[in-house]
């Protein structure tokens, strides 16, 4: 360019010295002749080379040139060494003091090349070098497409600021303030817009300065020898490389969601091409950049189509320059199958984002496409209602949140009565600083719609892919059968009118089940012969809350006579349970209070009491313990007077690391109750199963009798072997109790010596399981879990 720029200097004194003549004009020349045989051209005046390798869409900055005087202005190929090789020559005559904006435009070329105007030298007579006001850009327009029509440039909220500019036309300068606009390229009505661009002027700072802006190229190159493409370009006043427009774009995200399993995978076309192949349900493309304010046509096709021809869907789209859009693909295309079957069709938001506004929030757009989905509010217990009334095919608008992690309650359009519920972890998945689009998709009732995918709440990020469901919010519960009543030695449980629990036992236990939260839910209690929930003997609302964990006990009396007391049968339920310790080297102990014959009761261990004051159906939180073999001394109300003690063999039983729930079961008088079971404290393991019962004690000391127990292989096949040491000469028995409470296996060892013992045992005729060896000398007892494999 330096060197470009000296010849030009250089040539210019050479003209200027030639006569008396030291007027001047002032003038830029732009090549933009897109004829590849004039990609690279040199410029003669007057048989003087004026500029050297002149490349197309490059221009020399303002210079002097001579005024007044005739000049012939040569065009040679790039590689000539005079102006004898000229392709085209124009005479010029410059006025003085003027300044002049000259475009090379044109075809040079005889074939190849369709329309073909000849190249020729298009002249403005009043350029400008700087903006008339220094706030403004004083922008001049130059129409150098060979095949492009007559048009209009049309500023959207503006209106025209080019009306029926031909080829070869200059438009005037536009005396603009320094601001970002969009051009649309219209027809020559304005009412069609064929091509877009931005001229960012306040962002590239071009505040005072005056540009020139030429439409270059070709609009169809395939006729043009496939020449350079129809573009904007702008020569600055300072000449150089021409600066391209940007085409207008608007960055769309588009989201499968039609549940119709005819459109489970789609082809999409964008104004007659492919653009997505095989697009899944509940799949979602990155944004992507479109053509903005241009018509485009988006059609949906099976996922088998060749061609555009087999759509089954076309919408046509314009999208606003700078603009982004979130569209979801909503509806029903079967004709049968779905009720009720809205059409499909596309949901569009223009205002989507692909980022939270703020890096520490979580911005959400709510979208409801679900078909067979009433109107609704989504409610987050603590916040409140943060989406109201949304119907079908209906944007909520972004939430900014902060990125927390939320329970999200659909309700019904009153807010009462929540229908579903789900967990957003935006926290936990580090969401903080993403705009996300979650959308309600699939049927709440899929069997009238051809068994689709279920309802559920399933995100969009801004990265595509398939879409990311949200869990629906659960809880997790624990239920311990602990109604001595004989009537309700077994019942079946129905959740919500289906049968949940077969035959449940009097002291088992469930394991821990997750049950959806925050929805209200229907416990029934049956006959364990019932054959539905219409035979429930007692029924029970419970809404839970999520993330929380349950212990739920069955106590009470179902019998109308032969128990006294008699309290009603009933669900006590403790919020804030536990599945394991939280201390790994200890017991997490919930005691529980069951026996309906029992009075107000302290649980002590030694002299520390564990319990105060705990009534029929209460419980008394966890207690944390070491985890050892502990005596549990029930003492009255006053703490001085023990009732009964129990062995505690947490170590003996491997519990450490877990919580259990101690329960109260029985009756303390069974000649009171039917003659119903004796009271006891049993223990619900978190695993569940049949009750683990503590053995009663007279006293520390008799326990002691007993030091140390083992059993080997444990777990045990066939026969086993059972290792004790025993402190003083003792009468020995053994034990074996299933997690019912039945001894299923008694033998009496006679006297033993002080000293380690082992005693041969058969297991053949045990069923696989867990039992409670229970080991009795001189009325002391030692427990030990005893686990059967066959």
């Amino acid at each position: 360019m330096k060197k470009k720029y000296l010849l030009l200097v250089a040539a210019t004194a050479g003209l200027l010295s030639t006569g008396a003549f030291a007027q001047t004009a002032r003038v830029q020349v732009i090549h933009n002749s897109a004829d590849a045989a004039a990609a690279t051209v040199d410029v003669y005046a007057n048989g003087a080379m004026f500029i050297d390798d002149f490349e197309f869409r490059t221009a020399f900055g303002f210079a002097d040139v001579p005024a007044g005087i005739p000049l012939t202005i040569d065009i040679a190929p790039g590689n000539s060494t005079s102006a004898a090789q000229s392709i085209a020559s124009f005479p010029v005559t410059f006025t003085a003091g003027e300044t002049y904006v000259v475009v090379a435009n044109g075809i040079v070329s005889g074939t190849g090349y369709s329309p073909a105007p000849a190249f020729g030298l298009d002249v403005y007579t009043l350029g400008r070098e700087s903006a008339n006001v220094a706030t403004n850009t004083d922008v001049l327009v130059m129409h150098g497409s060979t095949d492009a029509p007559t048009v209009d440039v049309v500023v959207p909220g503006v209106g025209p600021i080019v009306n029926d500019a031909s080829y070869g036309d200059f438009a005037g300068y536009l005396e603009v303030a320094a601001a970002d606009y969009t051009l649309n390229i219209t027809d020559a009505s304005g009412a069609v817009v064929v091509r877009s661009y931005q001229a960012p002027l306040s962002t590239l700072n071009l505040d005072g300065e005056a540009l020139v802006v030429v439409a270059s190229g070709f609009l169809n190159p395939a006729n043009n020898s496939n020449g350079a493409a129809f573009g904007l370009w702008v020569a600055l006043p300072s000449g150089g490389a021409l600066v391209e427009l940007p085409e207008s774009n608007a960055r769309l995200q588009v989201i499968h969601n039609s549940a119709d399993a005819a459109a489970a995978q789609v082809d999409v076309y964008l104004d007659g091409s492919l653009l997505l192949d095989n697009f899944a349900f509940r799949t979602a493309t990155p944004f992507i950049d479109l053509t903005a304010e241009v018509s485009h046509s988006i059609a949906i096709a099976p996922s088998t189509s060749t061609s555009v021809t087999q759509a089954i869907a076309t919408f046509p789209v314009v999208l606003e320059a700078n603009e982004t859009y979130v569209v979801v693909a909503n509806g029903i295309v079967s004709g049968t199958g779905y009720s009720p079957a809205p059409a499909f069709g596309l949901d569009v938001y223009d205002m989507g984002r692909e980022a939270a506004l703020v890096p520490a929030n979580t911005d959400v757009l709510v979208v409801h496409g679900s078909t067979d989905a009433p109107t609704v509010d989504v409610f987050v217990p603590g916040a409140g209602t943060i989406v109201d009334d949304a119907a079908y095919g209906d944007f909520a608008g972004y939430l900014e949140l902060n990125t927390a992690d939320y329970t999200l309650n659909i309700t019904d359009a009153s807010g009462a009565v929540v229908v579903r519920s789900y967990q957003a972890p935006l926290s936990t998945l580090n969401l903080d600083g993403e705009a996300l689009v979650v959308v309600a998709s699939g049927f709440l009732n899929p069997a009238n719609n051809s068994n689709g995918a279920a309802f559920g709440l399933w995100v969009a990020l801004p990265s595509g892919g398939a879409l990311v469901e949200l869990p629906e919010s659960n809880a997790r519960l624990q239920v311990i059968h602990n109604s001595a009543d004989a009537a309700a030695a077994q019942v079946d449980v129905y959740l919500d009118g289906s049968l949940l629990l077969d035959n449940f036992a009097f002291r088992t236990a469930t394991p821990f089940i997750d049950l959806t939260a925050e929805v209200s839910h229907s416990i029934a209690i049956a006959p364990s012969t019932s054959t539905s929930v219409t035979q429930a003997i007692a029924t029970f609302p419970v809404v839970l809350e999520a993330n929380e964990t349950y212990v739920v006990v069955a106590n009470g009396i179902v019998s109308g006579t032969g128990y006294s007391p008699a309290p009603a049968f009933g669900l006590d339920i403790y919020q804030g349970a536990r599945e394991s310790a939280g201390n790994a080297a200890n017991t997490d102990i919930l005691v529980a209070h069951g026996s309906t014959d029992a009075p107000i009761v302290d649980v002590k261990a030694g002299s520390v009491t564990l319990v105060n004051d705990i009534a029929y159906g209460e419980f008394d939180g966890y207690l944390e313990v070491p985890t050892s073999n502990l005596t549990i001394d029930i003492t009255d109300q006053s703490g001085s007077v023990v009732v009964a003690s129990y062995a505690a063999p947490l170590q003996t039983l491997s519990l450490q690391g877990d919580a259990i729930t101690v329960v109260a079961s029985g009756f303390l008088n069974p000649a009171n109750n039917s003659g119903g079971a004796s009271f006891g404290l049993w223990v619900a393991l978190s695993t569940g199963g049949a009750l683990v019962p503590l053995g009663n004690v007279t006293s520390v000391e008799e326990e002691n009798e007993v030091s140390q127990m083992e059993i080997f292989p444990n777990p045990a096949n066939n026969n086993f072997q059972l290792g004790i040491t025993i402190l003083n000469e003792s009468l020995v028995s053994v034990n074996i109790v299933d997690m019912q409470g039945r001894i299923v296996f008694a033998a009496n060892h006679g006297v033993l010596s002080k000293g380690n013992h082992v005693i041969s045992l058969d297991a053949s005729e045990l069923s696989a399981g867990t039992y409670v060896i229970t080991v009795l000398a001189n009325g002391s007892t030692k427990n030990l879990r005893l686990m059967v494999q066959h």
